[in-house]
């Protein structure tokens, strides 16, 4: 039998059916990374970064999460919603970064820097944001780490991101964990160069998971979120942008008028890419994989986000417990 793209149609339409049929029987939201392929954005009931869909998690209605993003992703959701059912459709689907670090590694570093503070980016296990003391995103990380009274601060686990932070903060002594993205450190200082000699008009935007070579080279440096609000103030109508693939559909959507190029080809995370229309309604169908956070590490995780969103002066999360 010959498998044609007619019948590859009606296979993904029928998903597609699917899961909105489940959706309602399960009183569902699907909430989606811009990282993930373009078949799963596009039947995202919300889409964005991490930290804002986490936001968003709060704010719904639903009886069930699906997660459509990476294992600490949804973590995170289950950290602020206890009481509902989070699901993460592939269970494989983790962040070799935040596997970097472990509980143990951390407190061992910790004995070794006893007077400094502890800053945790959000691209970690829930284990390990419990023994930080306070979180960050790529977005805050500067604010955050100039917040602390402590001159010394642990920065875990990306240490490109902790870079950045010492660039904007002379004053502090950033330590850093020798994490990374693999997905980042793919571009190169000499890609950015040629892919600004090809589309001399575009503005490079960056994400500070990228080595200190290229973010020299950026007109701009921020998160996945931060692209989007920087881009929407922008004079400019081309953009190389700096971050892994998928970003690149949420950019098209919300700016159809603009032109938006990747550096290279190898900006793309394999974690979340796991995901298809297939494993989401999977995850619906059999409700798997249920990601749940012991009470005793949520609690403590939970503290250093709202620690962060202090700083932020935005509104502590509160979860359906109230804790």
């Amino acid at each position: 039998m010959i498998y044609t793209q007619k019948d590859e149609t009606k296979y993904k339409d029928d998903l597609r059916s699917r899961i909105q049929q489940l959706k309602k029987e399960r009183n569902a939201v699907i909430i989606v990374h811009n990282y993930q392929r373009e078949e799963v954005q596009e039947i995202a009931d919300i889409s964005g970064d991490s930290l804002a869909l986490s936001r968003a998690a709060v704010n719904t209605t639903a009886d069930v999460i699906v997660f459509c993003g990476v294992h600490f992703m949804a973590e995170t959701a289950y950290l602020l919603n206890p009481n509902r059912t989070v699901l993460l459709p592939v269970k494989e689907a983790g962040c070799p970064m935040a596997d970097m670090i472990t509980v143990d590694m951390l407190k061992k570093k910790r004995k070794q820097y006893p007077e400094a503070a502890v800053v945790c980016y959000v691209n970690t296990s829930a284990a390990v944001k419990a023994e930080s003391d306070i979180c960050c995103t790529s977005s805050n990380a500067v604010e955050i780490v100039h917040s602390l009274k402590q001159k010394q601060i642990l920065f875990v686990p990306d240490k490109n991101l902790g870079r950045y932070v010492q660039t904007q903060l002379p004053d502090k002594e950033i330590i850093c964990w020798e994490g990374f993205c693999p997905t980042h450190i793919r571009v190169h200082e000499d890609q950015i160069i040629a892919a600004k000699a090809l589309h001399p008009k575009s503005e490079f935007v960056a994400h500070p998971e990228c080595d200190p070579p290229v973010l020299a080279l950026a007109d701009h440096i921020t998160s996945t979120g931060g692209m989007i609000k920087y881009i929407a103030q922008s004079k400019a109508k081309e953009f190389i942008i700096g971050t892994e693939y998928g970003m690149l559909f949420r950019l098209k959507q919300e700016f159809p008028d603009r032109k938006f190029y990747i550096p290279t080809d190898g900006l793309l995370c394999a974690s979340m890419k796991l995901t298809t229309l297939g494993w989401v309604a999977h995850s619906l169908e059999f409700m798997e994989h249920k990601v749940v956070v012991p009470e005793a590490i949520r609690i403590r995780a939970k503290d250093a986000v709202n620690k962060m969103l202090a700083v932020s002066g935005e509104k502590k999360w509160t979860s359906v417990s109230g804790s």
